[in-house]
């Protein structure tokens, strides 16, 4: 049951700043960038975590990279098999916010804490007993393992905070409180910059720890975050404020999650298997290939996590304008909302393009690593331009509540394009290393026009959560 007396009338009387903004009248231009922005903030700074690591690991040589990035793509193989709470849960929240029903929308929220809490500490425990096992499936390079298994077996429990903090920042950006998760990311984020290089080199008084430093400084950060996150809910500081007393699982809210969520989880899955899969077709090429093919992925989460975020914001206003019973607006919402990330992907990656030399050193100045990795990001960027259309569109999908196409879509072009493609060009061709990098992005060009003209289709509108 949820505490009546936290849940308050919407919107809050005398509250006019975005945290409690109705998303559902007003501008719909005005209102994908007030939602948005703040979540590109905060999907950047989330970013930096990843890529500050990256950046101070590379002073320890090609096979720390590799370790490192490889522990990465591990970690999120594992935590994207519960991501399909979230989708689940945010569908549901922004439709019942979108509808005027807090009492739902806080009871979603109440049920999701719990679970993902459950779900997190499994993870922390079984992935840091089986992390050597995990990495020896990617590779047989002892020193890749080695370094990579020091790392991950801390940097699990870390991401099991993670998972937990990002459920916290769902439920604020659901309910359309995009401001306290900025923040909140912000705080955490700048004691991760300013504590990592002091524990992986032991300036100052603290100890050298390596690459285990750098994991030490991902659970201490995102621990403040999981920190901060609570307090705003539990103290209502945000849209929904949270009370345990009488707690009791709900069993029709958690299979409304699951039954939205599911389909999304099967598409996270498997999408963290391609990449898996990926970095075992680099990692037979050397630590050079592998080391470059971490670079680009490092550089790709820095551009798409802006674009994930107009995404983010696009699929809130899509579920509560459908709560809300305008399907058009809607739809117009996301499709404004792919026009700007449009935008900013070829501007960025026209940058990049000019500048790819100092981009490329920022990671690592070895000879080897710095060719691979200028073709990489080259042929990568054949992909970026579509990404407004692969992100908003599909987070609007899921949005909507509509999950089940964007998993269809995922695993087609995963094990009809991706896969076989790569093996195709990286045993059967000259290409190398080079056409795995080939594949992807056939891949990504594959699935945004799919997704495209799926959601023109406007089927999604009439899904019932």
């Amino acid at each position: 049951m949820v505490d009546k007396d936290t849940v308050r009338a919407f919107p809050p009387p005398g509250r006019k700043d975005i945290a409690h903004r109705d998303w559902t009248e007003g501008s719909i231009l005005k209102n994908v960038l007030l939602l948005s922005w703040p979540m590109a903030v905060t999907q950047t700074v989330m970013a930096l975590g990843p890529t500050i690591d990256i950046i101070w690991v590379g002073r320890l040589g090609a096979a720390a990279v590799a370790g490192v990035g490889i522990s990465g793509v591990a970690m999120q193989f594992m935590m994207s098999l519960m991501m399909g709470l979230f989708q689940g849960m945010r569908a549901l929240i922004a439709r019942a916010v979108g509808s005027k029903d807090m009492e739902t929308a806080h009871l979603v929220a109440q049920q999701s804490i719990v679970i993902s809490a459950m779900l997190a500490a499994a993870m922390a425990i079984i992935g840091h007993f089986f992390s050597e096992e995990i990495l020896r499936l990617i590779t047989p390079d002892p020193e890749i393992v080695r370094l990579g298994t020091a790392y991950l077996s801390i940097a699990f429990i870390g991401g099991a905070t993670m998972v937990f903090r990002m459920m916290l920042d769902a439920i604020m950006q659901a309910s359309g409180d995009p401001m306290n998760p900025m923040w909140i990311a912000i705080i955490y984020r700048l004691l991760h910059v300013i504590l990592c290089p002091f524990l992986i080199f032991g300036w100052w008084i603290f100890p050298e720890l390596g690459v285990r430093g750098a994991a030490y400084t991902g659970v201490i950060a995102q621990g403040l975050g999981v920190v901060l996150g609570l307090g705003v809910l539990l103290t209502a500081r945000s849209r929904i404020s949270l009370s345990f007393r009488g707690f009791r699982f709900d069993a029709g809210i958690i299979w409304r999650i699951l039954r939205i969520g599911l389909p999304a989880s099967v598409t996270g899955v498997q999408q963290s298997l391609n990449q898996f899969i990926l970095q075992i077709f680099m990692a037979l090429f050397g630590a050079a290939a592998l080391a470059a093919h971490v670079i680009t992925m490092r550089l790709e989460m820095f551009i798409f996590m802006p674009a994930m975020s107009f995404g983010m914001g696009a699929g809130v206003l899509v579920g509560q304008n459908l709560g809300a019973r305008q399907p058009e607006r809607a739809k117009r919402s996301a499709w404004i909302a792919a026009g700007f990330v449009e935008a900013f992907v070829i501007a960025v990656s026209l940058v990049i393009f000019i500048w790819i030399g100092p981009v490329v050193h920022l990671f690592s100045a070895e000879p080897a690593v710095d060719i691979l990795a200028r073709q990489f990001i080259y042929i990568a960027m054949l992909g970026w331009i579509v990404m407004g259309f692969l992100f908003v569109l599909m987070s609007g999908l899921q949005g909507a509540g509509d999950t089940l196409p964007p998993m269809v879509i995922s695993i087609t072009t995963t094990w009809l394009v991706t896969v076989p493609l790569a093996y195709f060009l990286s045993h059967h061709t000259s290409s190398g290393a080079v056409g795995v990098r080939w594949a992807i992005t056939a891949s990504v060009l594959i699935g945004a026009a799919i997704i495209l003209i799926y959601f023109r289709t406007g089927k999604w509108k009439w899904r019932r959560v």
